[in-house]
């Protein structure tokens, strides 16, 4: 994700936290010294805040860990304001394994809020509010406990992004199947996330916030899995364009620049007698232009690391490789040799015609 910090890596996993998590330190500061607090009491809020996060990346790595073991790689954790967020490659389309991936999450919270309410001695008297709404040392861990019940709560929502969603859908799978769950749990979602965001406007502000996330987060999952069961059984070769414009890495950035105007084409396939040998776009060429390399050959501005995919591969595969790396073009192999080319587009068109015959 685009400006995050990198805080180091767990068991291969890199750790982000977004610049935007930055505002959150800083209106807990500016919440804290409004009500005239001394800076001991803003540092305690701070850490308190920071170790809430803690918890939250110990449940990302929950459903992390456990996508491992089923084979998934999960390339980063990202810390937003509004929580974490596990980058999965995919998740499992088995329904039992999806159900060990989402609630491996909130289990996570679970034992955290269980060690915790052992280590803790009982509490004399009910809290009242002002238990809840000011941390001291005297009732840090206590409401930390309490925090990862709700978390637990929170992502039991049964809507898309959150645990509870995917867990709904797991268990409607395994008798209306991934597509029909994915659109039962999808539509509960959406319908949640507008009681959010109506609540919201007359309670909280940030209930909005949560509606709106809720509300994209379930048509984005929706539509991933009905574009991925349209593309179900074909191959890279039935997606892939065959009428595309290659250069060769003799060819000069001038002679790019000529065929970049010429078509429609945005990003080029450099081959040498058929062997993919690099990828150039367009930015690269503009780049070039701006450093006077008009003479220069492709070879020498070209991307020489790329990633290319068979006509025997899975279309739907491609399909979410591209979703995950936007990468703008892909070559595509046969015995070797470049056999034509891919990239999000064409799938998308691919999927339109597979859905308009489907009606």
């Amino acid at each position: 994700m685009k400006w995050s910090l990198k805080l180091g890596s767990v068991a291969g996993i890199k750790i982000l936290v977004h610049w935007t998590f930055v505002l959150l330190l800083g209106w807990v500061a500016f919440t804290e010294a409004q009500r005239g607090n001394d800076l001991n009491t803003i540092l305690l809020s701070i850490g308190f805040v920071l170790t809430v996060f803690l918890c939250v990346v110990l449940h990302e790595l929950g459903h992390a860990l456990t996508a491992r073991k089923y084979g998934i790689k999960t390339r980063m954790i990202t810390l937003l304001p509004i929580g974490g967020v596990a980058s999965l490659e995919r998740m499992p389309e088995s329904p039992k394994k999806e159900l060990m991936v989402a609630l491996a999450g909130p289990a996570v919270n679970v034992v955290i809020a269980f060690i915790l309410w052992l280590a803790l001695p009982g509490l004399q008297n009910v809290p009242d509010e002002a238990f809840f709404t000011r941390i001291t040392p005297a009732n840090f861990f206590y409401l930390l406990l309490f925090v990862n019940v709700i978390l637990v709560l929170f992502n039991a929502i049964p809507a898309f992004p959150m645990d509870g969603g995917r867990v709904l859908r797991a268990l409607l799978a395994f008798k209306l199947g991934r597509v029909r769950a994915t659109q039962i749990a999808a539509n509960l979602g959406q319908l949640l996330a507008i009681v959010f965001v109506f609540y919201g406007l007359f309670s909280n502000p940030f209930l909005v916030l949560i509606g709106v996330f809720v509300f994209f987060g379930a048509y984005s999952e929706n539509m991933m899995v009905q574009h991925l069961d349209f593309l179900r059984g074909h191959s890279v070769r039935e997606g892939m364009m065959t009428n595309y414009v290659s250069l060769s890495p003799e060819e000069t950035v001038q002679n790019a620049i000529e065929k970049l105007l010429m078509g429609s084409e945005h990003e080029f396939i450099v081959e040498n007698d058929g062997k993919v040998v690099g990828t150039l776009t367009r930015s690269q060429l503009i780049q070039a232009i701006k450093e006077d390399k008009m003479t220069a050959p492709v070879a020498d501005i070209m991307s020489e690391e790329f990633v290319a995919f068979s006509v025997t591969d899975k279309l739907s595969a491609a399909y979410t490789e591209l979703q995950k790396t936007r990468a703008p073009l892909y070559p595509v192999l046969e015995n070797g040799r470049l056999a034509g080319v891919i990239n999000t587009d064409n799938i998308n068109e691919f999927i339109m015609i597979k859905s308009a015959l489907s009606h």
